[in-house]
């Protein structure tokens, strides 16, 4: 069990720590998870999540389900792994194999790019998962002739991006459901607007996070779209589903800046080179479940335009983290109407959309307000490094810039004036191209057999 509350020290010093320690992991016959860690001897913790499950699971599923609980087990560790980021990692069990530990060193490293860069680290973290590595190049590449999809999980998170999912996974005819970790206001209306069976996990961490960041230790943004996913393939398989079909797109695979010899990203869980390591982790681990990204192919902004003809979803979704981060329980509650995600998601759905529309989704007009002026600058990388938010590539920004300057719609809003005036004179004609953009790209995971759905709603 966690260390008990009385035990967390005043003053965490991060330096003071060597190793981190994955203990031991449990799965219940009601669907529950437990997953143990310690940092050295000194600070163990203990992290829950409930599954939902059809029926209790006797030994055999429980058996059957173990590499995909080992997976989730090493991923969800680098919540607690942050705290201290030491130099080492150990196992009580048997360690992870090649492709897992490749998988690992990624998350455990890159993952935590924009964490060890915004906590001002002398470096990066990179523990090693693996003594021996088999002439594993740790190197992703394609799967190999993957069966076709028959029953599939969409992970939800409350977006515009699983919304669309959702609507691709439904067009192909393919039996479906929808997964959660909670059910945050946005979450729970897109579920309602889909009107399909939902499964909803609860994910617990241990509580001494909280009291252990207010006393020194590290804290930060962490890959919490692969640990959604690790949950996603256990639930998954628990509850008969062969695929999980993520809502990632291509964007996500850009980098913000670079900082000790790496591209650091903002959604580098999220990202290609992530998905296909991921993917060739859990067919080493012998599950049947595969996973990839329905909306890879598409930039944010193509979504976007997909997204805008879903009408019954615009009241249901937020995409806003700071107003979160701002008061917990106003989440999914509002649109902040002022940090990254809420300009781009303005920004990406305007082309498509009317003034109107997009007032009644966000209460505001953000390109009618020149104090916004600067931050969608940023979008485009004007005076600095795009920003860590899940927000689209600068060609992104300034093709929706370049399609809004020639809609007379948008093109008198004095933000829409001053970025064409300001910004667009900056770059060469063809950067941004909406073209080119909004084009589909060929570097994907998606089965041939969901390509004309994904084709049908993400083209023109």
């Amino acid at each position: 069990m966690a260390a008990d509350a009385s035990r967390t020290p005043l003053l965490f010093d991060p330096s003071a720590f060597e190793s981190f320690r994955f203990l031991d992991r449990e799965l219940h016959e009601d669907g529950l998870v437990v997953l143990r860690y310690a940092l050295d001897e000194e600070l163990s913790f203990c992290e829950q999540l409930r599954l939902p499950v059809p029926d209790a699971l006797g030994a055999p599923e429980r058996d059957r389900a173990a590499g995909l609980l080992a997976l989730l087990h090493w991923v969800a560790g680098v919540s607690y792994f942050k705290l201290a980021a030491p130099p080492r990692v150990e196992f009580e069990g048997d360690p992870p194999p090649p492709a897992a530990a490749s998988l690992l060193e990624a998350l455990y490293s890159e993952g935590l790019g924009e964490f060890a860069y915004t906590n001002r680290l002398a470096q990066l973290p990179r523990p090693s998962f693996s003594a021996a590595r088999d002439g594993h190049s740790g190197v992703p590449t394609a799967s190999e002739d993957p069966p076709a999809p028959q029953r599939v999980l969409v992970p939800v998170g409350g977006g515009k991006d699983s919304a669309v999912a959702i609507e691709i996974v439904r067009r192909s005819g393919l039996e479906s459901a929808l997964f959660s970790i909670g059910d945050a206001p946005p979450i729970a209306r897109t579920v309602a607007a889909a009107r399909l069976p939902w499964l909803r996990a609860r994910r617990e961490l241990d509580p001494q996070l909280r009291a252990l960041n207010e006393s020194g230790a590290l804290n930060g943004h962490v890959p919490v779209t692969a640990i959604v996913t690790a949950a996603a393939l256990l639930c998954a398989q628990l509850n008969g589903y062969d695929t999980v079909a993520m809502a990632n797109e291509r964007s996500a695979s850009a980098g913000n800046l670079s900082w000790d010899g790496v591209e650091v990203n903002h959604q580098f869980s999220k990202s290609l080179r992530v998905e296909r390591l991921l993917d060739r982790a859990v067919r080493e681990l012998g599950s049947p479940v595969r996973s990839f990204s329905i909306l890879r192919p598409a930039s944010e902004l193509a979504i976007a335009r997909a997204f805008a003809r879903l009408t019954v979803y615009h009241p249901a979704f937020t995409s806003c983290n700071t107003i979160f981060r701002i008061d917990p329980a106003l989440r999914g509650a509002s649109w902040c109407c002022d940090c990254p995600k809420c300009r781009f998601v303005f920004l990406a759905l305007a082309p498509f959309t009317t003034p109107a529309q997009l007032r009644e989704i966000f209460g505001r007009d953000l390109l009618a307000a020149e104090e916004q002026l600067e931050g969608f600058a940023l979008l485009c990388a004007a005076g600095g490094h795009k920003p860590f938010e899940c927000v689209g590539e600068e060609q992104e920004s300034l093709a929706a810039i370049r399609l809004l300057a020639d809609d007379e719609r948008w093109s008198g809003h004095a933000v829409v004036r001053r970025l064409v005036a300001e910004v667009l004179p900056r770059h060469a004609t063809g950067e941004g191209d909406p073209a080119r953009v909004l084009e589909l790209s060929d570097d994907h995971e998606v089965p041939e057999a969901l390509m004309a759905d994904v084709r049908a709603l993400l083209g023109a």
